[in-house]
Parts: C-alpha cells; sequence; structure tokens
C-alpha cells in the first residue's frame, strides 16, 4: 500500500486523511515544501501540469524528465529521502492541443503521457473534458473513451512497473488560472453527473481491457465549489457540497480530488477533507506568498540600503508588460486596474515571470543587499509578525532567504492541519 492509497483507505474507514497536492515549479516553493514535509517525516505529493511541462517544455520550458530530476535535485540538497517523494501529472490530455483536430491532440495526448509515465510519474490525472476542434458532438462518453485510451497507453508505457501508477479521473474541474473576471457563482458538480462520469470511465477501461489499471483509481476530480479568481475568493459551503460528500461514501475505493483549493481558511480545508475531498491542490497560493514575502523585503530595501537597490518590482512590472501573454487575458477594467491586478491578484500570473533572467538578477540583488546583516527586529515586527517571533525565539535565523521560505511554510501549516499530517 502506498501512501495515496492509505490515505484512500483512511477515507473509506472514516478517519479524515488528506493529501497536500504541492503544484508549482517555482524552486524555493518546493524547496520550502520539501523542508517543510522532512520535519513531519511524511511524503511529499508534488505535481506538474501539462501546460506547464509536456513533451514540448512547456511554459517552464522543461520535459517531464527535466522535472522529475529538477525536483530530485532539490529534494536532494534538502536531503529528503527519494522513497517519500511522489510525482504527479495534472490534466494529462489533449488540454494544451484543443485547438487542434481531435486526431492530432490525442496523437500529442498519448505521447504526453507516455513522457510522464517514462519519467517516473506515478500519480496520473487523465483529463479529456474539453472537446477538440472538430468534435462536434462532445459527450461525457467520448471522455471516458478517451481517458481510457490514455489509462491503457500509461499501462504499457510502465510495462513491469504499472502497479505503481495510481490514476485520477474527472471530466469537471476548475478552469485552470482560476475564475474569470465578472465571474460571480460557482456551481456545485451534481451527484448524478459524478455518478456518470464514473460508471461511463469505467465502462470504457473494461472495453479496453484495463480492468486492473481501473483497480488503481483512486478519486474522481468535482468541483466541490470552491474557486477563486483576480479578487474574489469563492469559499467551501459544506451544505452546497453534501450531496456529493454523501455520494462517494457508496462508492467503493475512490475520494475526491479538489483543484483550486488555494485561499481556502484552514476551517475549510479541514472541512473539505472531512468531506472526502481528500487530495487539495495548492499552488498560486503558495507563490502569491512568495511574492507578498519578495516585495516585503523590497520595501524593506528602500529603507536600508543606501547604495544600489534590486528595483525588483519595477523590473517584474517591465517584464510583464513586455510579455503580457500570462496576464491579458486575466485582468481587465482600467489601466490602474490592470497595474494593480500584475502585482497583487490572487491570480498570480506574476508566477510566470520571476524565471526571467532580468528578474532573477533582481531578486538575487535584493536577497544580496539584505543578507550581510540581520534584518531590524522592528522591521520584522511590521512585515513578518509571525517569523518576528520564530526569529525572537530562536526558531528560525534571521535572513531573508529563510524568512521568505517560512512565509511559504506558513500557507503549508494550513494544509498540514486540514490532511492531518
Amino acid at each position: 500500500m502506498n501512501y495515496l492509497d492509505a490515505v484512500v483507505h483512511a477515507q473509506k474507514a472514516g478517519q479524515a486523511r488528506g493529501v497536500t497536492s504541492i503544484c508549482s515549479a517555482h524552486p524555493l516553493v518546493l524547496e520550502a515544501a520539501l523542508r517543510h514535509r522532512l520535519a513531519s517525516g511524511s511524503p511529499l505529493l508534488i505535481e506538474a501540469t501539462c501546460n506547464q511541462v509536456n513533451q514540448f517544455g512547456g511554459y517552464t520550458g522543461m520535459t517531464p524528465e527535466n522535472f522529475f530530476r529538477f525536483v530530485g535535485e532539490i529534494a536532494k540538497q534538502e536531503n529528503f529521502p527519494r522513497e517519500n517523494l511522489l510525482l504527479g501529472g495534472d490534466h494529462l490530455g489533449p488540454l494544451v492541443w484543443s485547438s487542434q483536430p481531435a486526431s492530432k491532440a490525442m496523437d500529442n495526448a498519448r505521447d504526453l503521457v507516455r513522457a510522464y509515465v517514462r519519467a517516473g510519474f506515478t500519480k496520473i490525472h487523465l483529463d479529456c473534458s474539453m472537446p477538440c476542434a472538430d468534435d462536434r458532438d462532445f459527450s461525457v462518453e467520448l471522455a471516458a473513451r478517451r481517458t481510457a485510451e490514455l489509462a491503457q497507453v500509461a499501462e504499457m508505457t510502465a510495462g513491469e512497473n504499472r502497479s505503481a501508477l495510481r490514476y485520477v479521473i474527472g471530466t469537471e474541474v476548475p478552469p485552470a488560472g482560476g475564475a474569470k473576471a465578472g465571474e460571480d457563482h460557482i456551481s456545485v458538480t451534481d451527484p448524478a453527473d459524478a455518478s456518470e462520469t464514473i460508471e461511463l470511465t469505467r465502462r470504457a477501461f473494461s472495453d479496453l481491457e484495463t480492468d486492473s489499471a481501473w483497480e488503481r483509481v483512486i478519486a474522481l476530480v468535482v468541483q466541490p465549489g470552491v474557486e477563486f479568481g483576480d479578487d474574489v475568493v469563492y469559499d467551501y459551503d459544506r451544505a452546497s457540497a453534501a450531496g456529493l460528500t454523501r455520494f462517494i461514501e457508496s462508492v467503493l475505493g475512490l475520494i475526491y480530488e479538489a483543484h483550486s483549493t488555494d485561499y481556502q481558511s484552514r476551517a475549510a480545508l479541514r472541512s473539505l477533507v472531512e468531506d472526502h475531498f481528500a487530495i487539495l491542490k495548492v499552488g498560486p497560493a503558495l507563490t502569491f506568498a512568495f511574492r507578498e514575502a519578495v516585495f516585503a523585503l523590497a520595501e524593506m530595501e528602500t529603507l536600508l540600503v543606501d547604495g544600489e537597490i534590486s528595483n525588483l518590482r519595477e523590473t517584474l512590472e517591465a517584464a510583464m508588460l513586455e510579455n503580457p501573454t500570462h496576464w491579458q487575458n486575466h485582468y481587465s477594467g482600467s489601466l490602474k486596474n490592470q497595474k494593480f491586478s500584475r502585482a497583487n491578484s490572487f491570480s498570480d500570473r506574476i508566477r510566470y515571470y520571476w524565471n526571467v533572467p532580468a528578474v532573477q538578477n533582481a531578486f538575487s540583488r535584493l536577497l544580496g543587499n539584505l543578507g550581510v546583516r540581520p534584518l531590524p527586529l522592528s522591521l520584522l515586527s511590521q512585515y513578518f509578525p509571525k517569523q518576528y517571533e520564530k526569529v525572537r525565539s530562536g526558531e528560525l535565523k534571521n535572513h531573508p532567504r529563510e524568512i521568505l521560505l517560512n512565509r511559504v511554510m506558513d500557507v503549508l501549516d494550513d494544509y498540514a492541519f486540514a490532511c492531518k499530517a
């Protein structure tokens, strides 16, 4: 029994246990997650999405093999046990190529799944929920059939190691990147739709004689009513999701996976786990916390440094204006509102720009400027009250990099509380 199986078994035994899925490629976020989990001695689940990491490089420029190695190197630096590190692939399917004809999109999706499995990813979310360019009569049944086809590819690619694979399915997921501007309502998945997805996908697996793979399907992705957007967070409402909670209790071997749980309160996260949404995916909230910390350090830099400062915020703004691809479809309103969102939005589209060379140079200068001596306690108290207390007690080193990492860990503390891990 692996870690994910243990979570499923605990849930089916009436224990409110969950697992946090870290969806980020930022090296300092991953370092914080590894440190955080190392302290508890529990396994850590890290996932990459299909648009972030794919056989063509994705927006990170990394293939699945590259990402697997990248995470492994950070884990080695942190002395994190390799056997406690789980890697997953998220939204593996035709999403990235859905503007193309189905035959081409699905060929790319098959290659995508092969690349992830060959690289060593073992948690595989198969997502064929989107129609392709020439789909005229798209249906849940067609999505199920395509899902089964990709599972068959994964099984054949894994060969003798197929027993290590665990699958997540689901045709109703929150939109990638958060809610769109103007969206004021999030619809909770109808239990009847969840039931249909499970049954049609099970039949599709059986039709392709991949019943053994179906036995390793552990979770269904649904919409429990949690989401975030540019300036809004939709909080979990247990009453609205009560039907989903009751439904999954009658389904053998399956729990729910909840996407876009970012910015939910600690109590809401715990409620989600108690209601069988036991896999909690988080990404933007972690880089949002990182961004908050960096901006606070940049303000401290202007107060403390006499020489050349990093101008980090200005450098980031210039990078986003030079290449608006990652934010222009998410931020609307006046130019002033767009500028505010670029720096402060919950959607955190700024996360796509930390690897721009000019931004990396400015970030290095910021840490260099502030790292030559301990930060004044009075400023720590103002900008980082939690970290101030830890510095005072000797729990945390008074260094900007350590304070950044610890700020990200604040978010992970809420997930650890929710998952009892």
